[in-house]
This record gives C-alpha cells, structure tokens and sequence, in this order.
C-alpha cells in the first residue's frame, strides 16, 4: 500500500490564508473582529478537522494527510466547518451551544457551505491513529475498551454496560 504524504508548507499556507478568510469574512457578515485563531497541522485518523477549546486556549488542529489526499474539498468544507466553530465559540460560548445546531448551521449557510457536519473519506493510505485496546468481560462475552474509556472506569469516572446481556463490564486484563 502506498502511504498519502501530508500537505506541503506551500499547501498549509494556502490553508492558513483560507481560515484567516473565513474569520474575516464571518466578521463582516456578523458585524464584529474576530481575532486570528491558532492552526495546527497535528491532528491524526478518521477526521479532517477540529477545533478544540482547552481552558481559555483556542486551536483549530487540521489532518495533513487527509488535507493531502483531498486538499481542495478540504479547503471548500473543512476550513469553514471548523472556523464556523470557532465563530460561534466566540459568540455564544463552546458550552452553550450543541457543535452542529442552529448557530453553525446559519454560519455555514452564511458561507455558503453545505452544512452536514460530516463527510465520508477513503482513508487508504493514510495513517490511523491506534489505540490500545483493554479487555472488559460482561456476562456473555469479551468487550475491548480503548485507553479513554479503559482510563474513565479506572478513575472510577465511568461505568460501561453489555448491549446484549445488561451486565457491567469488568476489567478483564492483567
């Protein structure tokens, strides 16, 4: 199998001057500056895009690889996608609001930019994030739990049930 290479930095500035464009064009359509957000070209697996909100810091982290492999689809839809999440975290606050509702919803439509909240990619070739998987017994079979949930219930945070039998899932590993 031949791996996709990730975007270029020729390729990453044309994106970072696409996600400046949009927060420039949502300030004109919503009558206010909003100031340049943090890009990061780390983001690994399944998703193309996401913007994320730790404490008080804002960052826009998007897939090189999944940029690489349908860079101008990328440009068209996952840029704004996730800038209309950073203009709605602006405005009402990642808390207040659900990621897809009516407030994205109307910032992508404002765009112009179907506003499904996701696409379907053909990942081949390009590399997934994997996580360690934990075994888990139920009452009629073996579940694998990966690290997030696996931590959660060490924690004590989280409590996973069997679909089929009902039973709480008990850490079935060394």
């Amino acid at each position: 199998m031949d791996y996709v290479a990730p975007i270029s930095i020729l390729q990453q500035q044309q994106v970072l001057s696409h996600t400046t464009h949009f927060i420039e064009m949502g300030g004109e359509l919503l009558g206010r500056r909003f100031a340049d957000v943090p890009v990061a070209f780390d983001l690994r697996g399944r998703t193309a895009g996401m913007y994320r909100v730790k404490g008080k810091q804002r960052l826009i982290r998007y897939n090189p690889w999944i940029f690489s492999k349908y860079f101008d689809d990328s440009l068209k839809v996952t840029v704004p996608h996730e800038v209309a999440h950073y203009l709605v975290d602006c405005l009402h606050g990642i808390a207040q609001v659900r990621p897809h509702g009516p407030e994205w919803r109307k910032i992508m439509d404002a765009f112009g930019v179907d506003s499904r909240a996701t696409a379907s990619f053909d990942l081949e070739g390009i590399p997934r994030r994997r996580q360690k998987q934990f075994p888990y017994r139920c009452g009629c079979q073996t579940h694998h739990l990966g690290t997030r949930r696996h931590h959660r219930v060490q924690r004590g945070e989280a409590r996973y049930r069997c679909r089929d039998c009902g039973v709480a899932l008990v850490n079935a590993g060394p």
